[in-house]
């Protein structure tokens, strides 16, 4: 009589980890539907309350039309901060180039004199391919904003529907608990993205008046490379150090000014990232330093840059759906901080 509920047991796990990965598979394979899908979800949780917010004052349709003109507004902002940013990287990256390989070949000199294997010719073809692949890939990302525009245009006004047919679907305390979580990760997308926000303003300009202050050209490019990186979270803080203090190394030679340019955002980052955003953010969202990495690690696997971007509030999703469980409860607490 032992032996069936142990039996039963494994063979539910068994069939969990089955349906994980046929999930998985699912999201993977249909990136092109299940992305914009996800990403317009994350836009209508962040501006459900503005809409909310301006239909206390004036109609709904105004409202609802203030408010699309509102999203408009921001992404066009910021395909035109990454075409400038990309664009520009590009531009100087090719007009500089003899001046990086002379650098790069003092590096790899002072390298070599100190036990460091480097190799003294910089692969053209390489970098060039590499700063192509994340064009192409920011690029492809871009065009699918269209038709998240367009799910969140037809999603947004189903939101009071939505919360109807709960109501009419579930019994009170179903409904109830699940308009809660519904409501808690709603809290926790529009939380990490407006601190996000807030930080990724901070961090570009700051980066951009330590460029100036160091007399590092293209002061204006840094900043914004930089605020639009720190929204892939701590990959994207290390990745914005490695361009400007390049391009020290091609302005100024040497390696006294690389260094400080190194340092100050070096020092930007650290501050921002672990001092000013975890004071904004609060505990409310306690993500581990390791379950961030390895979130953004599956989700751009899954959906590539897209997945990196929204890789945090999907992953805060799980954990407030997680906790709702007894069974899967160890999995939000493995992954909270």
């Amino acid at each position: 009589m032992t032996d069936i509920p142990v039996q039963d047991r494994y063979r539910n796990r068994l069939l969990t980890i089955i349906a994980a990965i046929m999930i998985i598979a699912a999201l993977r394979i249909g990136f092109a539907v299940t992305m914009p899908i996800a990403f317009a979800a994350i836009t209508v949780a962040a501006l459900w309350p503005l809409k909310r917010w301006l239909a206390g004052s004036m109609p709904s349709w105004l409202a609802y039309t203030l408010t699309m003109l509102a999203l408009v507004v921001i992404l066009g902002a910021f395909a035109a901060a990454v075409y400038l940013s990309i664009g520009q990287v590009i531009a100087v990256m090719a007009s500089q180039w003899p001046g990086l390989e002379r650098s790069y070949g003092k590096l790899a000199v002072w390298a070599s004199n100190h036990g460091v294997p480097l190799s003294g010719t910089v692969n053209r073809q390489r970098i060039v391919a590499l700063i192509q692949m994340l064009a192409s890939g920011v690029y492809g990302f871009v065009t699918y904003v269209g038709f998240i525009a367009l799910v969140v245009m037809l999603g947004l006004p189903e939101v009071p529907r939505f919360r109807r047919k709960l109501h009419d679907m579930l019994d009170g305390g179903e409904r109830r608990g699940m308009l809660d979580v519904a409501e808690a990760i709603s809290g926790q997308i529009r939380r990490y993205l407006g601190t996000t926000l807030a930080t990724s303003i901070l961090t570009g300009v700051a980066s951009a008046l330590w460029s100036w202050m160091t007399g590092l050209e293209l002061a204006l490019v840094w900043g914004l490379l930089n605020f639009l990186l720190n929204f892939v979270p701590v990959v994207g803080n290390i990745v914005g150090i490695v361009p400007p203090v390049l391009y020290a190394f091609v302005q100024f030679g040497g390696w006294q000014m690389p260094a400080l340019v190194f340092v100050g955002f070096a020092v930007l980052q650290v501050t921002i990232s672990n001092v000013v955003y975890p004071l904004l953010q609060g505990k409310q969202l306690s993500l581990s330093p390791l379950a961030i990495i390895i979130a953004m690690t599956f989700w751009s696997w899954v959906w590539g840059i897209a997945g990196a971007l929204i890789a945090v509030p999907l992953t805060a999703a799980l954990v407030i759906v997680c906790r709702q469980f007894d069974r899967s409860r160890w999995i939000a607490a493995l992954l909270s901080a």
